[in-house]
C-alpha cells in the first residue's frame, strides 16, 4: 500500500512540472495579458499667421495663455483696406444707378423734348426747301446768280440731315436702351460688387480668431511687425484630446484596431487614467526610436500608433513618457474582428 501511494504521487509531480514546462516553453498557449505600449505625449500644434500682407496692429493674448474658440487674437491695421472699400463701394453704388435709368427707360419729359427737337428740325428744313425753291426759279429769269442757288441748296441738305437725326433721336428715346446695354452695365455692377466682397473678407481676414480651444505655446510677432501668410503669429497648443505617440512590434500589431479604447498612465500621476481611443495605426514598420523604452530588442520592426487621450485638466506636457495599456477583452476584440 504504501508503495502504491509512492507511485501515485510521482506521477503527479512529474506531470505537473510537465505542465508547466509545457506552459513554459509554448508562448502562444500562455494566458494572454493586457496589452501595455510605451510612449510619449504630442501635444497637436497649430501655427496661426494672417493671410494678407500687412503690419500687425495689436496682439491681444501672452504665451501660457488658455484661448477658447473664436476667441480674437490679434488685428492688422486696415486704414488702407478701408479707404479701398469705400472707393470701390462708390463705384458700385454708381454703376447701380446706370443699370436702374436703362432699365427705365427715357422719362416723358425726355421723349417729348425729343419730339420737338424733331418738329423745330422739319420746321427748318422746310423753310430752306422754301428758299431752295425760290432761288431756283430767281435764277431761271436771271435776278440772282448760280452762287446763292448753291448756298440755298446746301442749307437745304444740311436741313434734311439735321431732320432726320431728330427723328432717329426720337425712336431711340422711345424705344429705351438695348438688352445689351443692360446686360453690359449690369455685369460692370457684378465685377464691382465681387470685388467688394473680396476686399469684406480682406477686412474680416484682418482680425486673427483661434480656431479652437487651446493653449498660446509661443508668440512670435509683436505690434509694428509686418505679418505675412509665411509668418506665423501664434503657435497654439491643442489642449483637448491630445496624441500619445507609441510603438507596437510586429507581432503585436493584430491586437489594435482603429477606435479602441485604452488608457494612458503618467509617472507624475499613477492612480490616474488618461482615457483615449486609437486613433492612427502606421502602415509603414520601422525600427523602435531611441526615445521609447520597450522590452524588445531595439532591432526588432514596430509600427506607430497614436491614442487620443481626453486631458481636460492640461496636465499632459509635450515629451511627457506615458505607459498605454489596452485591456485583454478589448485586444481579443480587435483580434476577433479581424479573423472575421
Amino acid at each position: 500500500m504504501r508503495r502504491i501511494i509512492i507511485i501515485i504521487l510521482a506521477v503527479v509531480l512529474l506531470g505537473g512540472g510537465g505542465y508547466w514546462a509545457y506552459r513554459m516553453f509554448c508562448p502562444e498557449c500562455a494566458d494572454t495579458g493586457p496589452l501595455v505600449l510605451y510612449g510619449n505625449v504630442d501635444i497637436r500644434q497649430v501655427n496661426l499667421a494672417f493671410k494678407d500682407s500687412e503690419r500687425i496692429q495689436d496682439v491681444l493674448v501672452e504665451e501660457g495663455d488658455v484661448v477658447e474658440k473664436g476667441q480674437e487674437l490679434a488685428r492688422l491695421q486696415t486704414q488702407r483696406l478701408e479707404a479701398q472699400i469705400k472707393a470701390v463701394q462708390a463705384g458700385a453704388d454708381a454703376q447701380k444707378y446706370v443699370v436702374i435709368q436703362l432699365e427705365n427707360g427715357s422719362r416723358p419729359e425726355e421723349i417729348r423734348q425729343s419730339l420737338a427737337e424733331e418738329r423745330q428740325a422739319l420746321a427748318e428744313q422746310n423753310l430752306t426747301k422754301r428758299t431752295f425753291d425760290r432761288q431756283s426759279r430767281l435764277l431761271k429769269s436771271g435776278a440772282n446768280a448760280q452762287q446763292d442757288l448753291d448756298d440755298a441748296r446746301a442749307q437745304y441738305d444740311v436741313a434734311k440731315a439735321k431732320y432726320q437725326v431728330a427723328v432717329q433721336n426720337r425712336i431711340l428715346m422711345e424705344k429705351g436702351a438695348r438688352w445689351e446695354e443692360i446686360a453690359s452695365a449690369k455685369a460692370s455692377l457684378n465685377k464691382l460688387q465681387a470685388d467688394l466682397d473680396v476686399l469684406n473678407v480682406q477686412l474680416a481676414e484682418s482680425r486673427l480668431y483661434a480656431p479652437t480651444k487651446a493653449v498660446v505655446r509661443s508668440r512670435n510677432l509683436e505690434p509694428g511687425d509686418m505679418a505675412s501668410p509665411q509668418s506665423p503669429v501664434f503657435t497654439l497648443g491643442v489642449m483637448d484630446p491630445k496624441w500619445v505617440r507609441a510603438y507596437v512590434p510586429e507581432d503585436k500589431l493584430g491586437l489594435l484596431k482603429p477606435g479602441m479604447r485604452g488608457y494612458a498612465v503618467a509617472d507624475s500621476w499613477p492612480d490616474k487614467r488618461f482615457e483615449g481611443w486609437v486613433g492612427f495605426i502606421s502602415s509603414t514598420a520601422e525600427f523602435t526610436p531611441r526615445s521609447v523604452e520597450t522590452p524588445e530588442l531595439r532591432t526588432s520592426l514596430v509600427y506607430e500608433v497614436r491614442l487620443n487621450v481626453h486631458d481636460p485638466e492640461n496636465v499632459l506636457r509635450l515629451g511627457m513618457p506615458v505607459t498605454v495599456h489596452f485591456e485583454p477583452q478589448a485586444a481579443s476584440a480587435a483580434q476577433s474582428a479581424e479573423g472575421n
